[in-house]
């Protein structure tokens, strides 16, 4: 199933000019504040009229200006979940799900059980939203709109609101709905970290226009987009395996392009996972360096160089199979002659590695 939205509106001095495809997956709308994400998915679920464009969800049209079609929000069969989770105060978990089920269009639908089990919420269904943490409504939030059979999910900014505490335990849920469901979601958010762990398609946005848009590892990996991204969370994510827990506390990973050790990851021997590695924690050399604290030295080829504005520079590596950023000073790019095709070692500190940056391959 595939969105595709094409909408222009005017919101006095500010113009939104969009258009996107978002297949399969989650798709993350992705840029700073009055960007205009969340008028994007509030076009979709049609909580406002865009002045022109054209919206379509598979083989069914939600709008059409040049028609003059326009589904109500009720026909659009579409999942909203927003930064609060908006549960009825007065109703027991359970009978919020059951009002997700009360109206859900007839025909095949998520199995009661199975949303409960997926969420982890097996021991929250008789209690009441008011003795809840903000991560446990927001996965109550999330089941009741998955039990309404949506065609699409919507989601903004679920995790704004948390602390990161919350965000770490709720995300891990976020990454089994991915993988568990068919259902498309689109997923509005202004962190990169949740952006990289959960996204396989990736829209950024600045000002109102759509800058750059494609599968999650290609843009976060393209050093051009370093701007959009910001210089401090640009960073691409590696594919790797679990191979061994180590007794000194370490977890030792197989990457495409060698071992990766980093602090103990909560996974079974043989689980695959994704790596998120910001390019402010890459060191380069040409040569394979000794005398390292550092434990993670992998080879990799230069694929692309970007000089900035400034003193700085970002390096797109290719080691292995995986695409690596590192941001460097020009002097050093220079000193090292590092262009396309040079040969050097990515250096990457065990513990710079973050928890949150961890999690399941998409």
């Amino acid at each position: 199933m595939t969105l595709r939205v094409q909408v222009s509106h005017s919101f006095g001095a500010f113009k939104l000019d969009v258009g996107f495809e978002a297949p399969a997956g989650v798709t993350a709308l992705f840029g700073r504040s009055g960007s205009g994400k969340t008028s994007v998915i509030n076009a979709v679920a049609g909580l406002i009229s865009p002045d022109a464009g054209r919206i379509q969800l598979d083989d069914t049209v939600l709008l059409d200006t040049k028609r003059r079609i326009s589904l109500p929000v009720h026909q659009r069969r579409l999942g909203y979940v927003f930064q609060e989770g908006r549960l009825f105060p007065h109703l027991s978990v359970r009978q919020n799900l059951n009002y997700g089920h009360w109206f859900a269009p007839r025909g095949p639908a998520a199995e009661f059980d199975h949303v409960v089990g997926m969420l982890g919420i097996e021991g929250l269904l008789e209690r009441r939203p008011g003795g809840l943490s903000g991560g446990e409504k927001q996965r109550v939030a999330i089941g009741r709109a998955l039990l309404a059979n949506p065609r699409l999910l919507l989601m903004d900014e679920p995790l704004a609101a948390l602390d990161e505490e919350r965000k770490a335990e709720i995300l891990p849920y976020l990454e089994r709905l991915r993988g568990e469901t068919d259902i498309p979601v689109l997923y509005v958010s202004h962190s990169m970290a949740e952006v990289a762990r959960l996204a396989t398609t990736l829209v950024l946005m600045d000002n109102g226009r759509v800058i750059r848009s494609g599968p999650a590892h290609e843009v976060l990996s393209d050093p051009e987009n370093v701007p959009a991204l910001g210089v401090r969370s640009a960073g691409a994510s590696l594919q790797a395996t679990v191979s061994a827990q180590e007794e000194d506390g370490l977890t030792r990973l197989e990457a495409s392009a060698g071992p990766l050790f980093l602090p103990r990851v909560e996974a079974p021997i043989g689980a695959r996972l994704s790596i998120r590695i910001l390019a402010q924690d890459v060191i380069l050399s040409r040569t394979r360096p000794e005398g390292l604290s550092a434990l993670n030295i992998l080879p990799a080829t230069v694929t692309a160089v970007r000089l900035g504005e400034g003193p700085g520079a970002v390096i797109q590596l290719r080691a292995g199979d995986d695409l690596l950023l590192a941001r460097i000073t020009r002097r050093s790019a220079h000193v090292l002659e590092l262009a396309p095709g040079a040969a050097c070692f990515a250096v990457i500190k065990s513990v710079a590695v973050a928890q949150s940056d961890v999690g399941g391959a998409a």
